[in-house]
């Protein structure tokens, strides 16, 4: 199950205020959803950003994909440069640690009979 990270669309007609969501990526915009984290108002000045951080840290951190909308409001939100940060120190730890060599192959001659 692929998860994403979106909008839902909620209010009423020409006053869109959307929640932010994590959802399998099949299912509808307003549909089934696995986690509600927060939400956004664009229509205040300047648009308000409501998200739960650790949340949205734990789920970029499981897998789930921001689409790209959700990208640029977490980039807003300054949470998607401390989630790049964590990743980046993560990986470089990773890097640090040498694989083991393997052992050369052993050739073995056939025997005469």
């Amino acid at each position: 199950m692929a998860v994403k990270m979106r909008l839902a669309r909620i209010g009423a007609k020409k006053q869109p205020t959307y929640r932010v969501v994590v959802a399998d990526e099949s299912s509808k915009r307003d549909g089934r959803l696995v986690e509600r984290l927060g939400y956004y108002d664009p229509r205040t000045d300047p648009p308000t950003i409501v998200v739960n951080q650790t949340r949205v840290n734990y789920w970029l951190g499981v897998g789930a994909r921001p689409t790209d909308s959700m990208g640029q409001l977490l980039r807003i939100a300054g949470i998607t440069d401390q989630y790049a940060k964590q990743r980046t120190a993560r990986k470089s730890k990773a890097a640090q640690v040498e694989p083991v060599a393997k052992p050369a192959p052993v050739e073995t001659k056939p025997t005469e009979g």
